[in-house]
C-alpha cells in the first residue's frame, strides 16, 4: 500500500486522500475501543444492574385485611381470593393486539387499560380486570403462550358476608385517589391500592389494612416468573369485634326493610342504655358493599346515585328528623325542673290553645279535646294543649337549655361518616341565621317538637337511653375489641359517659312512669308497643312534614302523595323496672308514629329478648293499677300520634 503510494504513477492528490481516509478509519477504531472501555470498564457494573433489573423484580405482596366480627364472633366482613387479570406493557409486545385477543373473552375498558399503561412506568403491571371467572381464568392459563405480558395474580379481596346488612356501618373499601396518596406518601400505599372509604372501613384503616409483603422473582423475556429468589411475607391486619348483635341486626334489618311494593325508608338503633353500646343500627334503603369491593363500574356507580332515597345516605347519623311528640318528654323535663308544673298540675284541653292579643289559635290533634288533664294524662294520651301551655311559659330558650342537656343539638361524636347535629332552635338563633324576629308561635311549635327543631335517630336512641338509666349520657360506642390475628385482645374501648342529668329526685319517675301508660294505659298513644314478653316503656311521634292546610284537597290518606305523608316515631326502652335497651325508630313518611313505629319497636324488644333474655316475662299484672286489664288490642279506638 504505502509502495503504491509512494510510486510516481500516484498523484498527490490521490495520497493525500488515501493518508485521509487512513486518519479516518484509525479514528473510528479508536472511538470504538474507547466506548467499548467505558461500557465494560467504567460502568460495567451499572449497567449488569440494569441487566439484572431487567431480569429481576419487586413484586409487592398484599396484606390480608382484618376480620369484622359481630359481639358474639359471627364473622360480618372477612377476605376471599379473587383472580386478577393484569398486563405488563413492556413484556406484551403488541399491546393493542394482545387486549384485543383478551377482550373475545372478557368484558373489559380496553381504553381504560391502555390509558393506565401510558401513564405508568412500563413494567409495572397494569390491572385489566379484577375477580374474573375460572373459564377465563383457564383460557389465560392454556394459551398463555400468545398472551405475552399477560397474568394473573390471586389477591385477597374484601368479602362482606351478608351482602347489605349494616353496609352503612361497615362502609366499603375504593382505589386510593391521587390526593390522598400524596397525603399518606409516608405510609405503604401504591396505585391501584384498595383502601377504606366509608365507614369502619375508613375511620379504622390503620387498624384493618396490615403490612405489604414483597418478593423477588426471576423472569424470561416475556415477563413469565421462573423462580422466586427471596420472599418477605405480608403481615395481616387487626380484627374488629363490634359492639353490634348480628341476630338482633338480621331481625331489626328484616323489619326495616318492607315489601317490594313499599318498601320502607327510615332507620332504626338499639343502643345498651348501661354503657352506650350501638347493639343494632340500620338505615333503609342500604346497598351492597361487595360492589365498591370488587370494583364497582361507572354503571354500576350511576345507577346507586340515581336510586331513589340516597342508599348511600346513613340515616341513623345524617338523617334530620323534626322529633314531633317524642320532643315533649324534653318539654315535661324542663317545665318540672324549672318549677312551671307539678306532678298533679293539671290544664283543660277544649282542642286549642288561644295566645295573645290577637288570640292566636293551636288545635291539639285531638279537636274535641282531652279535658283536664295532668303530666301523666297529658304525655299518655299526647295531648298537645297541655304542652302548648308550659312551652308558652317556659319561652324556647329554657327548652332550649334542656334539649341540649339531653344530648340534642349536638353531635353524638358516634364514629360515622356524616354524623348531623340536629337543631335546637332559639331565639338567637332565628335572629341570626332566618333574620326574623322569634314569634310566640313558634315557641308553641317548638314545644311539641315541630317547627323548626331536627334530630337524629342516633341522638333519639341516646336520649331514651338517658331517660331509661337515670340521666347518663353516652358517647355511643361500635367497637368492643380490637384483636391480632392470633385473637389476642389489643384494645377495648371503655364506655365514656360525657353528661349526668341532674333532675329533682322525682322527676325522671314522673317521666318514667307516664310513658310506661303510653304502651299499656287504655288511653295510650303506643299501645302497639306493648309485649307480653316484656314491659315496655316509651313514647309516640308523629312529625308533619307539611302544613295540614296543604292536605285538606285530599279526601282518604291513602291519596296524600308519599312525600307529604307524616313520618313516624318511637322511641322506647325496655324492660321497664331494669333497663336494658334503648330503641329509636323513624320510617320517613310512614303515618302514626302509634300505628307504624310503635309494634316495630315491639318486634325489636322482643328479638332481642330472644337472643338476650332482659328479664322474666312480665305480664299486666305488674303494671300500675290505672293500667291493669289492658292490652294493645283494645286501643283500636285510640287515635295514636
Amino acid at each position: 500500500m504505502s509502495k503504491y503510494l509512494y510510486s510516481h504513477d500516484v498523484s498527490e492528490e490521490v495520497r493525500r486522500k488515501v493518508r485521509i481516509f487512513v486518519i479516518l478509519v484509525g479514528a473510528c477504531f479508536l472511538v470504538l475501543w474507547m466506548r467499548v472501555w467505558y461500557l465494560q470498564i467504567l460502568k460495567g457494573e451499572n449497567f449488569e444492574t440494569l441487566s439484572e433489573n431487567n431480569r429481576v423484580r419487586l413484586v409487592s405482596l398484599p396484606s390480608f385485611r382484618g376480620k369484622i366480627l359481630d359481639r358474639n364472633g359471627t364473622v360480618l366482613a372477612s377476605i376471599r381470593p379473587s383472580y386478577n387479570l393484569y398486563i405488563t406493557p413492556e413484556d406484551a409486545g403488541n399491546l393493542n393486539q394482545t387486549l384485543r385477543t383478551l377482550k373475545r373473552h372478557l368484558d373489559f375498558d380496553i381504553d381504560r387499560v391502555l390509558e393506565d399503561a401510558r401513564t405508568s412506568r412500563p413494567f409495572k403491571p397494569v390491572l385489566v380486570r379484577a375477580d374474573i371467572d375460572r373459564t377465563v381464568v383457564a383460557f389465560i392459563e392454556e394459551n398463555n403462550r400468545i398472551l405475552p405480558g399477560v397474568q394473573i395474580k390471586v389477591e385477597p379481596l374484601r368479602n362482606y358476608l351478608h351482602d347489605h346488612l349494616a353496609s352503612h356501618l361497615m362502609g366499603y373499601l375504593g382505589e386510593i385517589s391521587e390526593a390522598r396518596l400524596e397525603a399518606m406518601k409516608d405510609a405503604d400505599y401504591m396505585m391501584g391500592d384498595m383502601i377504606g372509604q366509608y365507614g369502619l372501613e375508613l375511620f379504622y384503616e390503620s387498624e384493618l389494612t396490615g403490612k405489604k409483603g414483597y418478593k423477588e422473582i426471576e423472569v424470561d423475556v416475556a415477563g413469565r416468573q421462573l423462580r422466586t429468589l427471596r420472599k418477605l411475607p405480608p403481615q395481616s391486619g387487626r380484627n374488629l369485634v363490634l359492639t353490634l348483635d348480628y341476630e338482633v341486626q338480621k331481625v331489626v334489618d328484616k323489619l326495616m326493610t318492607g315489601t317490594k311494593e313499599n318498601p320502607i325508608v327510615g332507620s332504626a338503633v338499639v343502643m345498651d342504655v348501661t354503657n352506650g353500646e350501638v347493639i343494632a343500627i340500620v338505615s333503609k334503603p342500604d346497598f351492597n358493599p361487595n360492589l365498591f369491593a370488587r370494583g364497582i363500574t361507572l354503571e354500576e356507580w350511576r345507577q346507586m346515585q340515581s336510586a331513589s332515597h340516597n342508599p348511600l345516605q346513613n340515616r341513623a347519623v345524617n338523617g334530620v328528623y323534626p322529633p314531633a311528640s317524642t320532643y315533649k318528654i324534653v318539654t315535661a323535663y324542663a317545665a318540672m325542673e324549672e318549677g312551671i308544673i307539678q306532678e298533679d298540675t293539671k290544664y283543660k284541653c277544649p282542642g286549642f290553645f288561644s295566645f295573645g292579643p290577637r288570640k292566636g289559635r293551636f288545635n291539639c290533634w285531638k279537636r274535641s279535646g282531652h279535658g283536664q288533664v295532668n303530666l301523666y294524662d297529658a304525655l299518655v294520651q299526647s295531648c298537645d294543649v297541655f304542652f302548648y301551655h308550659i312551652g308558652y311559659e317556659l319561652g324556647v330558650d329554657r327548652i332550649a337549655q334542656y334539649a341540649r342537656q339531653m344530648g340534642l343539638g349536638d353531635f353524638t361524636q358516634v364514629r360515622m361518616n356524616g354524623e348531623r347535629p340536629g337543631l335546637v332552635p332559639t331565639v338567637k338563633w332565628k335572629t341570626t341565621t332566618q333574620r326574623g324576629l322569634w314569634l310566640p308561635g313558634d315557641t308553641i311549635a317548638a314545644s311539641i317538637g315541630q317547627g323548626y327543631n331536627l334530630v337524629t335517630p342516633i341522638q333519639q336512641a341516646r336520649l331514651i337511653s338517658a331517660i331509661a338509666n337515670g340521666g347518663k349520657l353516652f358517647r355511643p360506642i361500635l367497637i368492643k375489641q380490637i384483636k391480632d390475628k392470633d385473637n389476642q385482645v389489643l384494645t377495648a374501648p371503655v364506655p365514656e359517659q360525657v353528661a349526668q342529668l341532674q333532675p329533682r329526685t322525682h322527676v325522671l319517675d314522673v317521666i318514667r312512669k307516664a310513658l310506661l301508660g303510653v304502651v299499656y294505659d287504655k288511653k295510650g298513644t303506643g299501645r302497639r308497643a306493648g309485649s307480653r314478653k316484656i314491659k315496655v316503656a316509651g313514647k309516640t311521634g308523629t312529625a308533619q312534614v307539611v302544613a295540614l292546610s296543604a292536605l285538606t284537597k285530599y279526601e282518604e290518606k291513602e291519596d296524600i302523595p308519599f312525600e307529604f305523608r307524616d313520618h313516624s316515631w318511637f322511641v322506647g326502652y325496655a324492660p321497664y323496672d331494669n333497663p336494658k335497651i334503648g330503641v329509636a325508630v323513624i320510617l320517613e313518611h310512614g303515618g302514626s308514629g302509634g300505628k307504624v313505629a310503635a309494634p316495630l319497636v315491639r318486634k325489636i324488644i322482643e328479638a332481642y329478648n330472644k337472643v338476650n333474655t332482659l328479664d322474666k316475662p312480665s305480664t299486666p299484672d305488674g303494671l300500675p293499677p290505672e293500667m291493669a286489664g289492658t292490652s294493645r288490642e283494645s286501643g283500636r279506638a285510640v287515635k295514636d300520634i
